[in-house]
């Protein structure tokens, strides 16, 4: 298992778009990839999952993976929101 935390700095947060574009990107990999929020954990390749934690600018998130490529999933996700703006 590979964890990583990140810093979402933009504004709006996962709101849909960003949500959608997340879920995509997390959908490339094979691993299973998971994003927390505080107490609440969703599947990172579920829409429905990632907008139900609710993640807004300006919190920390934890993204982790397990599978044979999750060090590159979660490299890539974290990636991916830290160039939110």
């Amino acid at each position: 298992m590979f964890i990583r935390d990140v810093y979402v700095r933009n504004s709006v947060g996962l709101h849909a778009k960003f949500a959608a574009y997340f879920v995509r990107k997390a959908n490339e990999y094979r691993s299973s990839v998971w994003v927390r929020r505080g107490e609440f954990k969703a599947n990172a390749k579920s829409l429905l999952g990632v907008l139900s934690l609710g993640v807004m600018g300006g919190v920390s998130v934890e993204i982790s993976a397990d599978g044979v490529d999750e060090e590159q999933a979660v490299e890539s996700l974290v990636e991916f929101l830290q160039s939110l703006y």
